[in-house]
């Protein structure tokens, strides 16, 4: 059997919904030639505003939404008749789904399944029950049976269409939806129960305050149940943002900063498709996906380069008709598409686009909502950038260095060791004596040039935080110097290790490196505690030793003249990464050395840091 298309599926499923709609409004038009004049006019009223609040807000039930309309509806169809009922329930789900904006095939699709539902389950219960007598078992009896074919058929239109439709309708989503809609069955029944329990007793006219107290709690438990989902959900969308912006900032120093974005995210905007482009050194690249994206299409870079004309969201409703700069990247099943630029002063350092299957499905909460998180990230993308920067500046700064050292090393000795080699040559057969001498102080000098063109060598070899990450390369030097010292060296790791950038992982071991020579060569230390703690705010490394200690003051009157001295270079070390060093010593009380690097910004859970406990 040949596999249909998403095209063909949804054309299949657009002829099924236009031949619901159109049997749906044939018995609409023809209940409104059954209309006759009624007594109780303002009973009705009553009732139809009544059956507009519950429709217009549902309760939460399960995992879904159900509107608690079908008491309503049943109480309207048994004192006014079925074509009152059915026209004014059509045009009340009509209007309300006008007002939500949807689609105009759901707009005229759900009135029509709803009233053919209620209609077929009228029909049938009176085929099957011709006569019911009017005491309280056959009423209920009544009731029940008309409850279960409603909410049949009910089901039964909706999941055709669901079937039919190009996207995948899972057993679970089915479970999911058949949960809802046994509940919401279930709090009919109750109801009915109550009515006909409450009809049996004489309680003498029935008039529109009965009703309106008889159904004020059901509309009070609609109207109660719904704005509590609401805040709820308004609840859920906060903590959402507080994740992603906790996330993004903890994040900050890894490639992998996106990538575990993806479930918030949803939960945030609820978008089927998102796709970030990230701008950088004037190139766009597509940074982060999730979803049914075109994983093959790759925008052309002059069409990349429109997306700088787009300074404010930007929203298309119906992707055939027209679906903005990056279209082809999504799925056809695609329909509604949310462009939102990343600016930060002026400056667009990216696009964040998402999308749904449903046209006109975005709402302005929605516009609202993304253009938040395009704020956040168009900080964190600026700040990474600034941080690369930084470290590329540092980098070549380096390099420059190296290339002084050994330009005035190096080279400037083998200048002269050449210089000396040309005299003893010229010497070699008048003065034998000065000629060893210029050829020992030549060799003397080729070999110190050897050692510091090693070093430079070595110096430009990975460094061994960028070989096997922070903590190992603390633990091979602890190795290393175990191997060549008589000492106990005790390396502790709290909290959850945390992807840094290259240049703050090489500046928090040399400091650790620095910190460990002068216990072992100052402090003639005997046992050494190491502490790496990734905390809330700070990842800390402490080390502390039980020495001799020494005069902090006498230690910073030392580095005004000695400029190599060890505290100076790790001051310095520390601010280039922001952070802040701590030294705490004491003659004859040992030492400890604390380095306290800060991250982007406080945020996530509370966790239990025990980093400053004893030890």
């Amino acid at each position: 059997m040949k596999k249909l298309t998403p095209n063909q599926k949804e054309y299949n499923a657009k002829i099924y919904m236009t031949l619901i709609s159109i049997f749906g409004w044939l018995l609409i038009l023809r209940s409104l030639f059954d209309l006759h004049l009624i007594d109780n006019g303002h009973i009705l009223l009553l009732l139809g505003v009544f059956l507009w609040l519950a429709e217009f807000y549902p309760i939460p039930v399960w995992r879904g939404n159900s509107s608690l309309h079908f008491p309503i509806i049943y109480v309207m169809y048994l004192v006014f008749g079925l074509a009152y009922t059915l026209t004014i329930f059509a045009s009340i789900v009509f209007m309300i789904y006008l007002i939500r904006r949807y689609p105009l095939r759901i707009v005229f699709f759900n009135p029509s399944q709803l009233i053919l539902s209620f209609y077929l389950a009228i029909q049938l219960t009176e085929l099957f029950m011709p006569a019911f007598p009017t005491h309280f078992t056959s009423g209920v009896l009544h009731f029940g049976i008309i409850v279960i074919y409603y909410y049949f058929f009910n089901n039964l239109f909706v999941d055709i269409v669901l079937l039919l439709r190009p996207q995948v309708y899972t057993l679970s989503a089915w479970k999911q939806k058949m949960a809802t809609e046994f509940m919401s069955a279930s709090i009919s029944l109750t109801y009915g129960i109550i009515f006909y329990l409450v009809g049996t007793q004489n309680r003498g006219e029935i008039d529109i305050f009965s009703y309106f107290f008889f159904f004020s709690p059901l509309v009070g438990l609609a109207l109660l149940s719904s704005m509590i989902a609401r805040l709820k959900k308004e609840k859920s969308r906060l903590h959402s943002l507080f994740s992603i912006s906790t996330k993004l900032n903890h994040m900050l120093p890894s490639d992998k900063w996106m990538g575990n974005l993806a479930d918030n995210l949803k939960e945030f905007i609820d978008s089927d498709v998102a796709i970030l482009w990230i701008r950088e050194n004037g190139e766009w690249k597509r940074s982060f996906e999730d979803g049914r994206v075109q994983k093959d299409v790759r925008l052309p870079k002059e069409t990349k380069e429109k997306f700088l004309t787009i300074n404010d969201p930007v929203l298309y409703h119906n992707a055939k008709r027209d679906s903005g700069v990056a279209g082809k990247c999504f799925s056809q099943e695609l329909h509604a598409l949310l462009y939102t630029p990343l600016l930060l002063e002026e400056e667009m350092v990216g696009m964040f686009v998402v999308a749904r299957s449903r046209t006109k499905s975005f709402t302005k909460d929605d516009v609202t909502s993304l253009s938040t998180i395009a704020n956040q990230l168009a900080v964190v993308i600026k700040t990474r950038n600034l941080f690369q920067e930084q470290e590329r500046l540092l980098i070549v700064e380096e390099r420059n260095r190296i290339a002084r050292d050994i330009h005035d090393g190096v080279a400037q000795t083998l200048a002269g060791a050449l210089m000396k080699l040309e005299t003893a040559d010229k010497k070699f057969d008048t003065n034998k004596d000065d000629t060893r001498a210029l050829l020992d102080e030549s060799i003397q000098k080729m070999r110190h040039s050897l050692k510091e063109l090693r070093d430079s060598i070595y110096a430009l070899r990975p460094y061994p935080t960028a070989r096997v990450g922070l903590s190992s390369a603390i633990m091979q030097k602890i190795e290393a110097v175990d191997d060549d010292q008589e000492l106990e060296i005790n390396f502790e790791i709290r909290g959850d290790e945390q992807e840094l950038t290259p240049f703050v992982e090489k500046v928090m071991f040399d400091i650790f490196k620095e910190s460990l020579q002068n216990s072992i060569k100052h402090g003639q230390s005997s046992k050494i505690d190491v502490l790496l703690s990734y905390q809330k705010e700070h990842v800390l490394i402490r080390v502390k030793d039980n020495g001799v200690g020494f005069s902090l003051y006498q230690a910073i009157i030392k580095a005004q003249n000695s400029p190599h001295f060890g505290i100076l270079n790790m001051n310095e070390a520390a601010e280039k990464i922001n952070a802040s060093i701590q030294i705490d010593s004491k003659e004859g009380e040992g030492t400890e050395i604390t380095l306290l690097v800060p991250k982007m910004e406080v945020g996530g859970e509370e966790s239990n840091d025990k980093s400053y406990a004893g030890g």
